[in-house]
């Protein structure tokens, strides 16, 4: 095979790779989950908490969590923090550790941070 030939086509392959792993980004929010999924294991939240406002129901709302100062718990809303929520439960949530796999709960904070 020539060198013009070869060019184009290792060119071709480079940028492949590139869109596939910018999609992966954007499909998972983050690097530890894929939003998608997390909307999906999120249904069984959404029976006491708002995703699509900040009005409480039995648990609070979680529209924008993620901007917010701080949660119901007082604590800054970062992944390990929100992770140790849905882990421990607490005021009336139970927990979550031994119900959802650590994957479920990675695509759940994904979920949460594009609210």
């Amino acid at each position: 095979m020539r060198r013009s030939q070869l060019i184009p086509i290792l060119v071709g392959v480079a940028v492949s790779c590139s869109l596939a792993l910018g999609q992966g980004k954007k499909k998972n929010g983050g690097e530890g989950g894929d939003a998608t999924k997390g909307q999906e294991v999120f249904q069984q939240c959404g029976v006491c908490h708002n995703a699509d406002s900040t009005e409480k129901k039995m648990g609070p709302g979680l529209k924008g969590l993620f901007q917010k100062d701080k949660m119901a718990n007082d604590k800054k809303p970062t992944e390990a923090n929100v992770r140790a929520k849905i882990d421990e439960g607490g005021n009336g949530m139970p927990a979550y550790k031994d119900m959802l796999s650590d994957e479920e709960k990675n695509n759940v904070v994904a979920y949460l941070k594009t609210l």
